[in-house]
């Protein structure tokens, strides 16, 4: 075997070995499924229906009436389930915190988006497990489920 052969199974070796790493890591509820208040600093207040990026994820805020909470949430929860790769990983609405796993087509790559109510409506936190930034990925997911509920 050549040189240019071997570098090129040695590649194809290690790409093949960081997909299954990523596709075959094990989800922990408990390190996802948090009681969070995950607004940015310079974040105030809730913006109705606004989608924030962040470098890791994105932020959003859905302003309901309080008893309205709870049916937002179940309603997210349909729209979220009906996105493909997407799994409820915990929660519910009946207890007010839902988490959800959507993997890239590809790669796999998990990103997890934590739904929860409060006393202004929900709150929405989607962030990457790997790598140093999302290239917009869940402020996008956001967005589309936002739309989505609005439709």
């Amino acid at each position: 075997m050549n040189k240019r052969m071997t570098l090129a199974v040695l590649i194809l070796i290690v790409a093949a070995g960081a997909m299954a790493f990523i596709r075959l890591a094990p989800t922990d509820p408990s390190l996802w499924h948090l009681a969070l208040d995950p607004r940015p600093l310079d974040i105030a207040t809730p913006s109705p229906d606004k989608v924030t990026g962040l470098p890791n994820g994105a932020y959003a805020d859905l302003i309901a009436a309080p008893d309205q909470s709870q049916a937002l949430l179940a309603k997210l929860d349909g729209i979220a389930l009906a996105t493909p790769r997407t799994i409820r990983i915990a929660g519910s609405a009946e207890t007010g915190r839902i988490t959800w796993q959507t993997r890239s087509a590809f790669w796999g790559f998990p990103d997890y988006t934590t739904a929860e109510s409060t006393p202004e409506g929900v709150t929405l936190y989607a962030r990457q497990r790997f790598g140093a930034g999302d290239w917009g990925v869940n402020a996008a997911r956001l967005t589309a489920w936002i739309s989505a509920f609005n439709a």
